[in-house]
């Protein structure tokens, strides 16, 4: 009696994945679910949740400003959820990681949804007179994207491609190219815009709207947010600290180093 083949390998190691999930942060759990509710509730046929949140740039007014904060987590189908959802985890749980939870929570819902959202109306509705709908969380990936191109580019100007030098932080903008002649339905602009104000936040013009760690400390503290939120990130905890590594303390005649914190990413169009 023949035995059996055995069954190939899997290309992931089951248990790793496994201990990863368990070890995301809080805020990043609540991404992910969030994403996930959106997605089964695109699956009824009473109420269309891509029409209602996404970034349309003629729907936008004082009652639907709720839009510049919706659309990261809605998603024109399983795959493009999936496929955004894979890519951001790891950005946005190490962005937690470095900030904390309130930072992730406060700059997520606030200025890195909000921003690249207004910038892509301007550029869309008052310049090209266009009204592209646009959803996905594929623009936090681009932004942190932009965010990382500009911190390597401190530490590592520039990588050779060929006989060329090529700068390191138009890396994300020939990661938007790529993605959008290889996928179909993407939105070159929405991309380009998070691109953009990545680019701001990785050069640190964004720090005003850094909530101050006193406060956070404060709002931690009376709360009791560490002891009562499983897997909760406090500024205390943080891997590297605001703005990266500090440098590190040398004997006189060593030289200093510094490591600059980074992020990474990929996505799709911000649209259907």
């Amino acid at each position: 009696m023949a035995t059996p083949a055995a069954l190939p390998p899997l290309p992931f190691n089951p248990g790793r994945v496994r201990t990863y999930l368990v070890r995301l942060p809080l805020f990043t759990r609540l991404v992910l679910v969030v994403i996930l509710a959106f997605w089964l509730l695109e699956l009824q046929t009473l109420w269309s949740v891509v029409q209602w949140g996404a970034l349309i740039p003629n729907e936008i007014g004082i009652g639907t400003m709720y839009r510049l904060n919706t659309y990261p987590f809605i998603h024109s189908g399983f795959f493009h959820a999936l496929l955004n959802a894979l890519a951001l985890t790891p950005l946005i749980e190490r962005f937690e990681a470095e900030h904390g939870t309130l930072t992730a929570v406060a700059l997520f819902i606030g200025p890195l949804s909000t921003f690249p959202a207004g910038l892509y109306i301007l550029v869309e509705k008052v310049l090209l007179h266009r009204n592209t709908p646009v959803v996905g969380s594929s623009v936090w990936v681009f932004l942190l994207l932009g965010s990382e191109a500009i911190k390597t580019y401190k530490s590592n100007p520039s990588f050779s491609l060929g006989p060329y030098k090529i700068p390191t932080w138009t890396s994300p903008l020939f990661a938007c190219v790529f993605v959008s002649l290889l996928v179909s339905n993407v939105s070159f602009l929405g991309h380009l815009c998070a691109i953009t104000i990545g680019y701001f936040f990785g050069l640190g013009w964004m720090k005003v709207f850094m909530p101050p760690e006193k406060i956070l400390r404060w709002i931690e503290g009376k709360l009791n947010l560490l002891g009562r939120l499983p897997h909760y990130v406090s500024v205390d905890q943080k891997t590297y600290g605001r703005y990266g590594v500090l440098p590190t303390s040398n004997p006189a005649g060593v030289s200093g180093s510094q490591t600059p914190m980074s992020y990474l990413g990929s996505s799709q169009r911000l649209g259907s």
